[in-house]
């Protein structure tokens, strides 16, 4: 055979083996084919994100620097004493009004007590006063009725005296008569005198007997007294508010100081979020902008939100000690501004969150986007 008829013979054997459909295609071929699909797949999903991002993911701003907070109460006592009794237990739920714990109050009723017999003496005084009142008003009259017969002598003695000096100037009648008379007449005017300082004094009387009542009839002592009950009253420390019994330190027999705290009331039924976002992304926040939240504790959980508020300053502003910029070296940092976000959720979903845990919040800022400001890209948590 000669070598062109066994090329020949060569070329249809393998001819066959490169054109059937059983064998794979060259590697270098697959390769070039996955790679297309993976760069259209690629581009769409690029694309499809730039959309996404253009649309509506460039106004959602999120943080994981958001805690779950409630406005706890602190429960004081106004009064100092031994704890007599502690009505609640710890992580106790309570209603507006319940007994929480009491103080002895003996040593507070005894100052009651004692401020009602003050009263007591004080109202037996007023009556007294009332009484010298009304014998003073009768020797008042007494004296004036002494007055007017005074007045009457001495108007007597002064016609006695003109009608004498009369006659001894005509001579009926001796001088020594006349001296008789006018003595008379200087006798009952002294009287009169007298009597007018008598009943102007006992007029004065009156006045003083007058301030003693009203002293007497004064609302300090009665004022001691319902202090004294205010904190007798207080006593008996009750919840302000609905609530659950936390940080609970107060046992029976202890000294309590007023002001210490004892314990604290959370309402489980008022929670909220603060959020502190960077000031880079707040330019759009806006006050009713939905939230989506996030629970580090619960991660399965997806919460709804609104932005309830915004706070009027930066967190550094209402520090103990706010920054001094205007002094030394500057280095910018990036402040934090805290925002309020209120949750929307059922009492259900309430039994599950606690103050103090951890979330990540996203508000979607994209209702304020007419609002005239450019939105910020979206900044790094």
């Amino acid at each position: 055979m000669s070598s062109s008829q066994s090329a020949d013979s060569s070329a249809a054997v393998s001819s066959p083996a490169q054109t059937s459909p059983s064998n794979p295609a060259p590697p270098n071929r697959r390769l070039r084919t996955m790679g297309s699909g993976l760069l259209i797949v690629l581009l769409i999903g690029g694309g499809w994100w730039l959309y996404q991002y253009r649309s509506s993911g460039r106004y959602l701003q999120s943080t994981d620097d958001a805690y779950v907070q409630a406005d706890a109460v602190t429960i004081s006592p106004k009064i100092s004493g031994y704890v007599e009794e502690v009505l609640v237990k710890d992580n106790q739920d309570v209603q507006t009004g319940q007994p929480l714990l009491r103080i002895d109050a003996r040593d507070y009723r005894a100052q009651v007590a004692q401020a009602r017999a003050g009263i007591d003496v004080a109202q037996a005084n007023a009556e007294a006063g009332r009484a010298q009142m009304h014998e003073q008003e009768a020797a008042i009259a007494q004296v004036r009725a002494q007055l007017g017969s005074a007045q009457a002598n001495a108007e007597f003695a002064a016609a006695e005296t003109r009608r004498y000096a009369a006659l001894v100037q005509t001579g009926a009648e001796p001088s020594e008569q006349l001296a008789v008379k006018r003595n008379q007449d200087q006798q009952a005017t002294g009287q009169l005198q007298a009597q007018r300082a008598g009943l102007a004094a006992a007029e004065r009387r009156v006045a003083a007997i007058a301030a003693q009542v009203r002293q007497a009839q004064a609302e300090s002592t009665q004022a001691q007294r319902d202090a004294a009950q205010v904190n007798a009253d207080a006593a008996l420390i009750t919840a302000g508010i609905n609530g659950r019994v936390g940080d609970k330190s107060v046992r029976v027999g202890q000294f309590v100081q007023q002001g210490t705290r004892l314990m604290s009331l959370v309402p489980m039924d008022q929670l909220y979020i603060t959020a502190n976002f960077k000031e880079t992304q707040i330019g759009l926040m806006r006050a009713g902008q939905p939230v989506d939240i996030r629970i580090d504790a619960l991660p399965q959980l997806r919460l709804k939100g609104h932005v309830e508020s915004i706070a009027p300053g930066t967190g550094a502003q209402f520090s103990l000690i706010p920054p001094q910029n205007a002094t030394g070296n500057f280095t910018k940092i990036v402040q934090r501004v805290p925002v309020r976000i209120a949750l929307d959720i059922d009492a259900e979903a309430r039994k599950v969150l606690v103050p103090g845990l951890s979330v990540v919040a996203e508000v979607n800022t994209i209702g304020a986007r007419d609002d005239g400001a450019t939105p910020q890209p979206k900044a790094a948590q």
